[in-house]
């Protein structure tokens, strides 16, 4: 008999410790699940905030591009308007040379005829 309580002592004992040991892994579960969920919402908000992020910066990149097609075009423009001024200049520098030869002309023509006066 008292084997038999023995065994009966044993056996409750190894289903007490079974029960405190499924309990315990029912809670480790239970945290893991709580953990993973709380992880799977991280997860998302920074998987939306990587997207606004990426359409920022879409949206930075073809302004990007398109102030750089502005300046090309300007730079266009400025070097036009250079090549014109530097035209310009040129064309008054000659016409200034023309008008020094003729009033240089001029006066030969002045000296000469108050020299044959």
């Amino acid at each position: 008999m008292n084997s038999q309580i023995d065994w009966d002592a044993e056996h409750r004992r190894t289903l007490l410790e079974s029960n405190a040991t499924l309990e315990r892994t029912t809670q480790s579960l239970t945290r893991s699940h709580i953990v993973a969920t709380e992880n799977e919402q991280i997860g998302t908000e920074v998987i939306s905030e990587l997207e606004g992020q990426r359409e920022r910066l879409l949206r930075a990149k073809r302004r990007l591009s398109q102030t750089d097609e502005e300046l090309n075009k300007t730079r266009r423009i400025l070097n036009r308007m250079r090549i014109g001024v530097l035209t310009n200049k040129f064309v008054l520098g000659l016409i200034i040379l023309l008008e020094i030869l003729i009033l240089e002309d001029c006066l030969n023509v002045l000296s000469e005829l108050s020299s044959s006066i």
